[in-house]
């Protein structure tokens, strides 16, 4: 479980995240929505540790994060990053790596032995659908929806259980991101893990989670099921929200 405890952080004076309390539930997948400067993002950084928040508490499965300032702080949040996958728009991959190396950067540093890298690649490349020699290329040679899918293994290399995407279909065309739509909602039930999604469109975060997250203004205005949003909306904002975004919500997956 991810537990977050009046969290706020503030850049230049001004409140991005604003004692915001969260519960995410394990083995589940939970989506951040709301509008641009909401605070989804910095939320989700809080939790990956690339974020460290001006007062309140971050617990990871129990384990409280403490300053990282300290030597020791900072090695209890690297061993907790590695139990931790993380998938940003656009892949986030190194240009002058080939897609392989991208995904060997971790595990060559840990001492993985090759024959092991080879075997979770090629374990990694069945799930996400990607062809073994479009990982001999670099990543300006990829897709923008090649490069999503890379980036998706490079997160999962590791078996980490919790993963954590910031807009990751944000950039795609509409018929590239209805297929990862598909198939990223099937990896995450097939895999079972602790999944926190980063997303602007109401649609797309009651077709992945569970449990949804509504943010405004670093303020948590609602957290719950698609059906209580639309039926037991707790502020007239969750229902402008939702109107505003003018498409049909699907709890189920969507036609065709």
């Amino acid at each position: 479980m991810i537990k977050l405890e009046r969290v706020s952080k503030s850049y230049g004076g001004q409140a991005a995240v604003d004692a915001v309390s969260l519960r995410i539930e394990s083995d589940a997948t939970t989506a951040l929505i709301g509008p641009s400067g909401s605070g989804k993002s910095t939320l989700l950084r809080m939790i990956n540790g690339l974020v460290e928040p001006d007062s309140g508490a971050v617990s990871i499965n129990g384990a409280t994060r403490g300053a990282t300032r300290s030597r020791a702080g900072r090695a209890a949040l690297l061993r907790q990053r590695r139990d931790i996958g993380y998938v940003i728009q656009e892949g986030g991959l190194f240009p002058h790596l080939s897609a392989y190396d991208n995904l060997a950067l971790m595990p060559r540093y840990l001492g993985w032995e090759e024959s092991r890298l080879r075997r979770k690649v090629r374990e990694l490349t069945e799930l996400a659908r990607i062809r073994g020699d479009e990982l001999r290329r670099y990543p300006q040679q990829l897709s923008g929806g090649q490069r999503q899918r890379v980036s998706l293994m490079r997160a999962l290399i590791l078996d980490p259980a919790i993963l954590l995407l910031d807009e990751p279909l944000g950039a795609l065309d509409p018929m590239i991101r209805h297929e990862l739509q598909q198939q990223l909602r099937d990896i995450f039930r097939q895999l079972g893990k602790t999944v926190v999604l980063v997303t602007h469109d109401m649609s797309e975060a009651a077709y992945f989670a569970r449990d949804i997250v509504l943010l405004r203004r670093g303020r948590l205005v609602q957290q719950g099921a698609i059906d209580e949003l639309l039926n037991r909306p707790r502020d007239p904002f969750v229902t402008e929200f939702i109107h505003a975004q003018r498409r049909p919500l699907w709890s189920s997956p969507p036609p065709g």
